[in-house]
């Protein structure tokens, strides 16, 4: 019956402001109610009048008294709701359609999304770079409960010239997770993202490690300012840091290395060796976890690691300890997403299982048990030679269950569509939920 009316109700724009949970109803009856105690009023006094005053014939067909007393109230009573119902309409119209942009959907829309979304789950994403940032443009979409988990080890580019010189944790990921959870114009994200191309100690910087840099001396704290950095495009959900501390990312190599013994030292020097890695751990030991990130984790419905460099992105918010004992003390859905495509440098000739392998061996095992895969190889992969699918070859025993689907973006077949992937994300959650 409830499926039945939710389709009766989608085929006109104008009853959809009668969709459960949009808040809407409860203040409509409110009125319709005050607007009966008026006319019961103003009924009574005319009746009065209408007893003790005499008037003209006419007045018998202009108060329809040739109709019986119920069809007169029926009439009347259809006329009133109906404009009620017209007037409040269009009144909510003229008050939002200022803030709505081009090209977004009718009021009615707006308001129904915003409730969705602020009913969908409390999800956490653990990652960093363009991966955490494409499940993130996904899921905003389903959710505004979204916290997003960001690694702060990254030492090149603009965000480690910032973190040498001025001393901030490194902006450059922050960044790109509010562009991309961001509801601003897309001319203000734009802007977020911008990169001076030319100019002395301009060049390589991002107008937003800028801003972020910035913001971080104004606030006085570098949380303070993603939070701040967060309110100017309107983000929805939060992007957190794993920790506040100047961390290092090293990594011990499977063979000898150039730089040293064995092993590298820094995010920006573990892809450039080229060489296997065995382990990656942070410096120093006994990292400390941001404290708002523990609560998001031990809060949240729906855990997800990945998709994103599995060494430098996803597994550095792990080595916190903290962060790895909150995760597996949650009782949230936890899901490990695999790459499309192996990233070179780190992942070269990695399968599904290689890749679980790894996790397994920095957090141990069953920590994410549910795998979500890409199962789909686009056409368009045979123009690019050099990219490597991750294979699904995988000899999971107990604990795991690995979920495939086609996740790939048709355009980009090395990177994750953000639609596909979060409605497999959604979709997976309420059906184990329902179970």
């Amino acid at each position: 019956m409830g499926t039945r009316m939710a389709r009766w109700l989608k085929r006109g724009s104008s009853l959809k402001w009668l969709y459960p949970g949009l808040g809407v109803k409860r203040w409509l009856a409110l009125l319709l109610f005050s607007i009966t105690l008026i006319s019961l009023g103003v009924g009574y006094l005319l009746r009065d009048i209408y007893t003790v005053w005499e008037f003209p014939p006419v007045f018998y067909y202009l108060t329809l008294q040739f109709i019986p007393r119920w069809g007169r109230a029926l009439l009347f009573g259809a006329v009133g709701i109906t404009g009620v119902a017209v007037a409040v309409i269009q009144l909510s119209r003229s008050l939002l359609m200022p803030f709505l942009r081009p090209g977004q959907p009718s009021v009615v829309d707006a308001l129904y999304q915003h409730r969705q979304r602020e009913r969908g789950p409390k999800v956490v994403a653990l990652g960093g770079g363009t991966g955490l940032s494409t499940l993130l443009r996904g899921l905003k979409e389903h959710t505004t409960r979204i916290t997003a988990i960001v690694t702060v080890a990254d030492d090149g580019g603009s965000s480690g010239r910032l973190r040498r010189e001025l001393g901030v944790l490194p902006p450059g990921d922050i960044r790109n997770c509010i562009a991309a959870l961001a509801d601003a114009e897309a001319l203000t994200v734009q802007l977020f993202q911008y990169r001076f191309g030319q100019g002395m100690g301009l060049n390589g910087h991002s107008f937003g490690n800028l801003f972020i840099a910035a913001m971080a001396g104004v606030t006085g704290s570098f949380e303070r300012a993603i939070l701040e950095s967060s309110r100017v495009l309107a983000v929805r959900g939060r992007i957190l840091p794993s920790t506040l501390q100047d961390v290092t990312l090293c990594a011990d190599l499977r063979t000898e290395s150039p730089a040293g013994p064995g092993w590298v030292e820094g995010e920006s020097q573990i892809t450039a060796t080229e060489l296997p890695i065995e382990r990656v751990f942070l410096q120093p030991d006994g990292v400390r976890a941001y404290p708002e990130a523990l609560r998001a984790i031990l809060d949240a419905d729906l855990i997800v690691a990945g998709p994103g460099s599995l060494f430098t992105s996803v597994l550095p918010n792990l080595l916190v300890e903290d962060i790895a004992r909150a995760v597996r003390a949650s009782r949230a859905l936890k899901v490990f997403i695999c790459n499309v495509a192996n990233q070179p440098g780190e992942t070269d000739g990695f399968t599904l299982g290689d890749h679980v392998a790894a996790l397994e061996k920095h957090v141990g095992r069953g920590v994410f048990p549910y795998v979500l895969a890409n199962s789909h190889r686009p056409p368009s992969l045979a123009d690019h030679p050099a990219i490597d699918p991750v294979p699904l070859v995988y000899e999971f025993g107990l604990g795991y269950q690995v979920l495939e689907a086609d996740l790939v973006d048709e355009n980009n077949p090395w990177r994750h569509d953000p639609d596909k992937l979060a409605h497999e994300l959604i979709a997976f959650y309420e059906s184990h939920t329902r179970r």
